[in-house]
């Protein structure tokens, strides 16, 4: 089952968080999955998030048994409220207050589940997210909402450039040692050798400073993903076996073997594709809502999924 919906937390106003259920409709309660983005550097594409841009990632925990809830955080997207990167970091305040505001977000979110989703079983709970949403999920684990039992972070940070650059360096790093003083819950944390927001060099000064506070983190370097590792978390085959691995060894597979996927829809390739291309028509096949793949008939391809519009997908793509 697929379904958005409307999450009402405070400081959200009418609009309350945008956010996406995906779970298999087997009889009983499911224990809860949580997810969330990260944060691009452009404003535009900050007001374009959707939660149908993860719905793969929300299928993979759907498969073992979750009930997967994708949150967009307040002030990205559809979502109202004021934006968690305002709260300082970069130029003004601390990322401790970064942080803090974006896991509300999520705390919120399990307690809306635990009173409106009969099909929820709150009591057990754990959480993902990329980048900044990869850093929310230290947060959490700080101050954990009832039933947390691990947060996995995908390339977690704040405050980079792209290019192997932090607007501040020692702040983040002190971010990290106050939430790891606070932290009880394991987490998984997962980089890629050739990330440019955080190299390896950076993710290990991270892992180092949050363990210094007493955070406990299983640390991962994947092999380098395509032409920046930083968005390892948009491919699920890329770290299904770390991650399923990592959930059994902590008894966290509800349902092992997972389900099967769901049925790719038929449809015939565009002509002249490679090897390549013909893989990620596949997978554009399986994406979220208001789509678009394109070629030029000659092994060059485009492709956009979870657009606010169709019209928006084909420009993007």
């Amino acid at each position: 089952m697929e379904h958005e919906l409307r999450v009402p937390v405070p400081g959200s106003g009418a609009a309350g968080l945008d956010a996406l259920e995906v779970y298999v409709n087997t009889p009983g309660k499911h224990p809860l999955a949580l997810l969330t983005h990260g944060t691009s550097n452009s404003a535009d594409e900050r007001k374009e998030v959707t939660p149908w841009a993860y719905l793969q990632q929300a299928v993979w925990f759907a498969q073992r048994g979750y009930v997967s809830l994708v949150i967009v955080r307040r002030g990205y997207g559809n979502s109202g409220g004021e934006m968690d990167g305002t709260h300082g970091g970069c130029n003004n305040g601390n990322f401790e207050d970064t942080g803090e505001a974006a896991a509300d977000d999520l705390r919120n979110a399990v307690a809306y589940a635990q009173r409106s989703m009969p099909e929820v079983d709150a009591t057990h709970v754990i959480s993902s997210g990329v980048s900044t949403g990869g850093f929310t999920q230290v947060a959490l684990t700080a101050n954990p909402p009832r039933g947390l039992e691990t947060a996995i972070s995908f390339a977690g940070g704040r405050g980079g450039d792209g290019n192997g650059h932090l607007c501040n360096e020692s702040g983040f790093e002190s971010a990290l040692h106050y939430f790891g003083k606070h932290s009880h819950t394991p987490m998984l944390w997962i980089y890629a050798e050739n990330d440019k927001w955080f190299p390896p060099n950076f993710a290990k000064k991270f892992l180092a400073a949050f363990q210094s506070g007493g955070g406990t983190a299983e640390f991962v370097l994947a092999p380098p993903f395509s032409d920046d590792g930083h968005h390892l978390y948009s491919d699920p085959r890329a770290w299904s076996d770390t991650v399923e691995h990592y959930l059994g060894e902590h008894g966290l597979l509800p349902v092992s073997p997972a389900y099967p996927p769901p049925a790719v829809p038929k449809a015939d390739p565009p002509a002249g594709l490679g090897a390549h291309g013909l893989d990620a028509f596949q997978r554009y096949l399986t994406l979220g809502r208001f789509k678009a793949f394109a070629t030029n008939g000659e092994s060059y391809y485009g492709t956009a999924s979870g657009q606010f519009t169709q019209e928006l997908a084909e420009i993007l793509q």
